[in-house]
């Protein structure tokens, strides 16, 4: 599938806004970007270390670009809010994770969003999203079998390498020995072998099996 890249998955979400609600909620992005509103709106998505990032833009109905002058001035009836953001893992897991990670601060940043129902259930609100998202034509992922778990333990490895390479003229081969067995205990939940994403549930496995099935037989 286009939207989905190795690990990674791309979500594109285009919802409507009243053109009156536009501002009320940029407002509500300015307040939930406050230290203390930032942690107890949004606190829960720290602990979601699927996500890679997730970006919002508020666009008013007069606010769409013309590729020129002779371009008609679009008269559009709602304003737009985008929502854009790659993932590692299936689109179920990732959009139910933050529904139960910060149920409350969804319904704050798509706050009177049309057709937007409560985060809770989850039910309704996968629809909405199902509904209003946008197919992602190309994706391009530079490490597609790396999640973002996968990039700080890279992070870390290396760092420590860099690390065991420093002094190397001046340090005896024992000592060497001592600082390598330290990193590589350290490092040991972060040297793995990176590999496809395992199969999420049975019933996705059987659809994967099918589709196989089907191409090789067309």
């Amino acid at each position: 599938m286009s939207n989905i890249a190795g690990k990674a998955y791309a979500m594109n979400l285009i919802t409507p806004i009243k053109w009156y609600m536009v501002w009320i909620n940029r407002i509500i992005f300015w307040v939930g970007g406050l230290p203390y509103f930032q942690k107890k709106s949004f606190g829960g998505l720290i602990t979601l270390s699927l996500i890679h990032y997730a970006r919002w833009v508020i666009v008013g109905r007069s606010q769409w670009p013309r590729l020129s002058e002779e371009q008609p001035k679009e008269e559009l009836n709602y304003g737009y809010m985008l929502f854009f953001s790659n993932f590692n893992g299936s689109w179920t897991q990732y959009v139910d994770s933050f529904s139960m990670a910060i149920p409350s601060g969804l319904n704050l940043l798509w706050y009177k969003n049309i057709g937007k129902p409560g985060s809770v259930p989850e039910t309704p609100f996968n629809a909405y999203v199902i509904k209003n998202q946008i197919w992602t034509e190309h994706y391009y992922n530079s490490y597609p079998m790396a999640s973002s778990n996968d990039v700080k333990s890279a992070q870390r490895v290396k760092q420590q390498v860099i690390s065991l390479t420093e002094n190397l003229d001046t340090i005896s081969e024992a000592d060497f020995m001592k600082k390598y067995n330290s990193a590589l205990f350290e490092l040991q939940a972060d040297i793995s072998q990176m590999e496809p994403t395992p199969v999420v549930s049975l019933a996705y496995e059987a659809i994967e099996k099918r589709t196989r099935i089907e191409k090789a037989i067309s």
